[in-house]
């Protein structure tokens, strides 16, 4: 949500404050009173829950931001195109954050800025309009994922004045607007996580979306700042809703989420590394680092999601269009993004070229459909090639990289593929190692044999996706 300043940033990792043991341990003084919260009933169940959630090492996730994705701004514009998304490849589709915002002296338009969590932002319909996009997704087989924003509210949230004390405040008693990094954010005001309070009631709106409006899951913003004791008894409080399968998404990348119980980390270091190798010249062989690093504190099938853009860097940094050589220098970055390792990611209006950016508040930019075929179809390819390829999708990652070109097999039982990428501007010659010199392979993406022998010559942002 912060733009790119904090997702650059070094992960802060909080302490865990063992609320849930304190709260049980000690009576607390006869002399303190703590507010009085009418727990807010779990509503029915709308719909039937979705069968078709992916595993989550098989999702191809879709960001929505409603604002730019069509003329009226609004979930009916998405709900009219979900053909047109399901036909990339994607199977999850991600709405930024649906709730009212605030709109108060300090606001600043932010969908991240939320009045109220158990609602539906009239800017954008309604909740029959919300229900009806999840069920024509569930129809096509999509998963939806809504946006969630624990770390702050707006200052026209009715928590502000009914529970003062579920914020933070400063050395004066005012509320504390929310700050890292020496930056201050004065439209936001800062949730106090020691309140065991505030976490609950959190929590149950949380969940309350999983039955209101039969979502898949959730992506949570600004994850790492939370302590991750409070992720936990998020977490586990989904996972006890047997009845669906949820997808978690931590937009954060700390090892602690993967512990707390999220089925993903949020490739931050991936995209910087894409980012120095395409701007700034840096080696194609940062890559393989990041695959170690990035899934630190990972285990058995949680992932991590690559990206090279969304709404927050193409608001900050620019469309990978301009950002990375043009068409086949994004298209290059998204086969190593979506490739290597992890989960693919696709923000919308990618998949169609495009070049201008959305910058916030995502007002002033509408994407224009109907463009740019040749990219969709590149994106359907590479996409289609995944999905019918175990290798591709979940394969083992061997790294061959050099400097200017991006090589790696992908090893799933007896089934193997070899990706390369020219990751520069101008023609590259990869010297192939010896383990895979004079070899014969499928060519994933066009079909047709495919013969490897001691030396491949790839055009400028050039790529080759073989199979066996």
């Amino acid at each position: 949500m912060f733009t790119q300043r904090i997702a650059r940033a070094a992960a802060l990792v909080l302490g865990t404050v063992g609320l849930l043991a304190a709260c049980h341990k000690d009576a607390p003084p006869p002399d303190v009173t703590f507010p009085t919260i009418t727990s807010t009933p779990t509503p029915p169940q709308y719909g039937t829950p979705f069968a078709g959630v992916p595993n989550r090492q098989d999702a191809v996730i879709y960001q929505v931001n409603m604002r730019a994705f069509s003329q009226g701004g609004n979930l009916a514009g998405v709900t009219a195109r979900l053909d047109s998304i399901k036909a990339i490849g994607v199977n999850v589709l991600y709405l930024m954050p649906i709730y009212p915002i605030g709109t108060d002296s300090k606001a600043v338009n932010s969908p991240y800025a939320v009045k109220d969590y158990r609602a539906v932002n009239p800017e954008f319909g309604t909740l029959a309009d919300l229900r009806a996009l999840v069920d024509a997704a569930h129809a096509r087989g999509l998963t939806v994922m809504l946006d969630w924003v624990a770390n702050h509210t707006s200052w026209d949230n009715a928590w502000i004045t009914q529970h003062p004390d579920w914020y933070m405040h400063e050395a004066n008693g005012a509320i504390k607007a929310v700050s890292n990094n020496g930056t201050t954010y004065n439209d936001v005001a800062q949730l106090d996580f020691n309140n065991a309070y505030m976490r609950a009631e959190m929590i149950s709106a949380i969940k309350s979306w999983v039955f209101t409006a039969n979502v898949d899951g959730f992506r949570f913003d600004y994850a790492d700042f939370q302590p991750a004791d409070f992720w936990k008894q998020a977490v586990d409080t989904l996972r006890n809703v047997k009845t669906h399968k949820l997808l978690l998404l931590a937009e954060g990348k700390r090892p602690a989420n993967f512990a707390s119980g999220f089925d993903y980390n949020f490739g931050f270091d991936f995209y910087g590394g894409i980012y120095n190798v395409y701007r700034s010249n840096q080696p194609a062989t940062v890559f393989d680092a990041l695959n170690t690093s990035e899934y630190s504190g990972a285990a058995g099938t949680q992932q991590v999601v690559r990206f090279i853009t969304n709404h927050d860097v193409n608001g900050s940094d620019g469309s990978p269009v301009t950002l990375f050589g043009g068409d086949a220098g994004a298209m290059s970055a998204f086969v190593i993004a979506a490739l290597y390792k992890g989960i693919p990611f696709v923000y919308n209006g990618q998949e169609v070229g495009m070049s201008r950016a959305i910058p916030f508040p995502f007002t002033g930019v509408k994407i224009t459909w109907g463009v740019r075929s040749d990219v969709k179809r590149a994106y359907q390819q590479l996409l289609g090639a995944r999905a019918a390829s175990t290798a591709l999708r979940t394969g083992t990652p061997t790294p061959y990289s050099t400097a200017n070109v991006c090589a790696f097999t992908k090893t799933a039982g007896a089934e193997q593929a070899l990706v390369l990428v020219n990751v520069r501007n101008s023609a590259q010659t990869f010297a192939v190692p010896a383990a895979l010199a004079n070899s014969s392979w499928t060519n994933a993406l066009q079909g047709g044999t495919a013969a490897i022998g001691t030396s491949v010559t790839l055009p400028a942002y050039g790529y080759l996706v073989l199979k066996k």
